[in-house]
Formats: structure tokens, sequence, C-alpha cells
């Protein structure tokens, strides 16, 4: 057995915590780059207005029909029901198209600009640029369940403040709920994100991603009244929804879709990071 001297011992964590402490350095600074690069694309608009889309149609309809908004306000489940109703069409069309298309959008940045040999000419990895990437993407889906959120709040408040006589809703708001709720939706949006991150990094034409998006959501959709429905990782935000709907829209399996849709992000991101690192024309 060969005997290591301390000092060695000593100089080779050293070394190692340096190259860690250096690689995260360069994780950040990519990062930031990445989310500058994001700032002057459409798919920050795209995050903002799908967010906001749903509950500026509930103000709209509170306040067109603001008759019945006094005994609304004061029944006991008005923030269950205020979350529920938001989440329809969130759960079930815009939260699986705003991770096909912000995830597209973000990756075509570099392929719009013809710019995908520059960053690889930068003293950065192949893995921090990819991770770098997709932080971004994964970030920008938290901000778009915050920006949806605070959405509904507003779709409850608005027409408190506009219309005299609607009283503010006393009823319990279980927000703990809430929070569970939203991450498990953003949990159902992973395998999204990490499918369209792999094919988008793939096919140049931006059209090629966001199409296969489209159609396997579509089929998604279709397949819910199937048994195996769940085999397709963009259904689980509609299963999540639809899993305690009496009139059976769904056949939601017995297990736990969650760990299915973690399990597909995993294989997703493994095999879009091989196929990243390996591809021999980088632009």
């Amino acid at each position: 057995m060969r005997w290591v001297s301390p000092e060695a011992i000593w100089k080779r964590s050293s070394w190692t915590s340096w190259g860690a402490e250096i690689m995260a350095i360069d994780f950040i600074h990519a990062l930031q780059s990445e989310w500058l690069k994001k700032k002057r694309s459409l798919a920050s608009w795209l995050i903002l207005t799908g967010a906001f889309f749903t509950p500026a149609i509930v103000i709209v309809a509170r306040l067109v029909n603001h008759d019945k908004l006094r005994q609304l306000y004061s029944t006991d489940g008005f923030w269950t029901l205020l979350w529920r109703n938001s989440w329809e069409s969130m759960a079930i069309f815009f939260l699986p198209m705003a991770a096909v298309l912000a995830t597209s959008l973000i990756t075509q940045i570099e392929y719009k600009n013809n710019a995908w040999k520059q960053v690889h000419t930068l003293p950065l990895s192949p893995t921090t640029i990819f991770f770098s990437k997709l932080a971004v993407i994964l970030l920008m889906m938290v901000q778009f369940f915050v920006l949806f959120n605070l959405g509904i709040y507003l779709s409850a408040v608005v027409p408190y403040l506009l219309i005299g006589n609607v009283p503010y809703p006393t009823a319990h708001a279980p927000l703990a709920s809430f929070l569970v709720q939203n991450m498990l939706y953003f949990v159902d949006c992973l395998p999204i994100v990490a499918a369209q991150y792999l094919l988008s990094l793939r096919f140049k034409n931006f059209l090629v991603p966001i199409g296969f998006g489209f159609l396997t959501w579509v089929g998604a959709l279709a397949a819910l009244s199937w048994k195996f429905g769940y085999v397709i990782p963009y259904s689980y935000s509609m299963l999540t929804y639809l899993k305690d709907n009496p009139a059976g829209r769904a056949i939601v399996p017995a297990f736990d879709v969650h760990w299915l849709a973690i399990g597909y992000f995993v294989l997703f991101i493994v095999v879009g990071y091989g196929l990243f690192v390996t591809k021999a024309q980088k632009g």
C-alpha cells in the first residue's frame, strides 16, 4: 500500500477546492450572460403575457358581471374556487405551451445570431454552457409561476378596489396547499423543458422543436382518457389538475406521476447533455 504524506493530501484537496471554485465562478458568469441575453428575447414577453393572461380574463369577466361579486366574495371557499378556476387553463394549455416556447426561444438566440461558434470559443466548458442555459430556462419558469400567482391575487383584489359594494374576501386562503401545488406543477413541466431543450440544441430550425412540442401536447390532450396516457410526459400538469375532477375526463394512474416526471427530466437531460458535448459541429 502506497503511503501518502499529509502535505500531499492537503495540496491535492487544495487544488480540488480551487478548481471547484473556478468552475462555480465560471458558471455564475455564464448564467449572468445568458440572463442578459434572455432580456432581449421574445421569451421574456412570452413569460409575462402568458402568466397574466388568465388573471386578466378573470378580472374583465368579473368587472362585466359585477352584480354577483358581492355574494361570491363572501363565500367561505372564495380563494380555493379562484385558484381552481385560474389553474384550469394554465395546467391544460398555458403551462405546457410556455415550457415549449420559452425553451425553444431561449436556445434559438444562438442560432438566430449565428453565435454558437463564438460561444464555444469562450473559456467555458461545454458542461458550463449546457447547464447555464438550462438554469436560465428553469429560472424563467419560476418567474412564470411567481407572476401567475401574483396575477391570481390581483384578479381578486382589482374588482374589490374598482367596485364599491364588493367586500374584501375574508375566506381562509390555504397558502401552504397552494405552495405545494405550485411545486407539483413545476415538477410537471420539467420533462417538457428537458425534452424541448434536447431538441432545440439539435435542430437549427426552431420550428422543429416547437412543432414537436405542440403535436405532443395535442397527443397528450387526446390521450387523457387512455389508461396509458401517463407515458406521454407532456400530460402531467393536466393529470395533476384533473385528478380530483368528478367528471372523469382523465384516467389518472394510481401511482404518483411526479416521480415519473422527475425520471423523464433526468433521462432527457442526460441524453441532451451527451449529445451536446459530443456534437461534432459546434455551430
